[in-house]
């Protein structure tokens, strides 16, 4: 028997009103709940690209960023991203930076399932090579933050919608000199 995973639900404004079961709120008719991403960088000033498995309920085989997941009712947001870093890529990250502090989006899937999250995203620095869950990601690529900024542009469709659109916000994918350092 699994333990079941919970999610935080939000009001319209971002503030707690509950918590529900993670498999109840992704569907056709999603509530607004709380998530997070995040974009882990390399000591080469690459990012982590991962493809989501197959399986995934929610754009499954599609690029997207590092990893994402939900906070546990009650628990810290950065350890939830520690904790899902670790469960999904495998990784150990370090300076973790708050980027989009109030980044929020509602998507589509083509199977009519609706994400609808306040998520705010993260960047993180690792010295690791990730060791994916195969449940969480079929495969993943160290990207140069030009060349994925070039194909998020050019193939938006490629990508799950809430990369291109943090990408839109991100100074990650056209950095300043002192992104790209080696930390």
């Amino acid at each position: 028997m699994s333990e079941i995973e919970y999610v935080v639900l939000l009001g319209e404004h971002g503030d707690e009103i509950g918590v529900a079961p993670k498999a109840s709120v992704h569907g056709a008719d999603t509530a607004l709940h709380l998530a997070f991403s995040c974009h882990v960088v390399n000591a080469d000033g690459q990012v982590l690209v991962t493809r989501r498995a197959l399986d995934k309920k929610t754009w499954p085989g599609v690029w997207t960023n590092s990893f994402c997941g939900h906070p546990a009712p009650a628990e810290p947001l950065t350890d939830a991203v520690h904790r899902r870093a670790s469960f999904e890529v495998g990784l150990r990250i370090r300076d973790l930076e708050l980027a989009l502090p109030h980044f929020r989006y509602r998507a589509v899937d083509a199977s009519g399932i609706v994400e609808n999250e306040i998520c705010p995203v993260y960047i993180a620095f690792t010295d690791d090579e990730p060791h994916p869950n195969p449940t969480e990601v079929a495969e993943y690529s160290w990207a140069d933050p030009l060349d994925l900024a070039t194909s998020l542009e050019s193939t938006p469709w490629a990508f799950s919608p809430w990369l291109v659109l943090q990408a839109q916000q991100l100074h990650l994918f056209n950095p300043p000199p002192a992104i790209r350092r080696a930390s």
